[in-house]
């Protein structure tokens, strides 16, 4: 197997840790994005990311670890502030409803990440990042 096969199979690996937190998300008492950012699987991931993130360096395989890394900090981040938003509005119990739809919006939002990275990877396709300009 050469290099950019092996690559292409550690970001597959990758993209299924996170996979498998939405799925463990989904089909738990757990929530997609509490799954994402505090499970294990996504832990994971992430960290392989950052080790392997130097192998990948001046590739197409780049933006895809960009794109891995950025929405495990995102959905952890936006995870966050709901949470600090919602927790004093639960003393007018409308911090409950703000609470559910946010943490439902950010487990669409890694949903749809997860699945378009892993589109594009089989693809064989660069994701845009901000980091790297693309031409037109």
């Amino acid at each position: 197997m050469n290099d950019e096969n092996s690559l292409v199979t550690w970001t597959n690996v990758i993209y299924g840790l996170h996979a498998l937190s939405v799925f463990i998300g989904v089909t738990s008492a757990a929530t997609i994005a509490g799954s994402f950012v505090f499970g294990l699987p996504s832990i994971a991931a992430v960290i392989l990311n950052y080790v392997k993130r130097s192998e990948v360096r001046n590739t197409w395989l780049d933006t895809h670890f960009a794109w891995q890394i950025r929405t495990f900090w995102f959905a952890f981040f936006w995870s966050i502030l709901v949470f600090v938003i919602s927790a004093p509005l639960m003393f007018i119990l409308i911090g409950f409803a703000t609470a559910w739809l946010g943490i439902v919006l950010v487990g669409l939002w890694v949903s749809y990440r997860v699945i378009r990275g892993w589109v594009a990877l089989r693809d064989r396709r660069a994701l845009p990042t901000g980091a790297i300009t693309e031409g037109p």
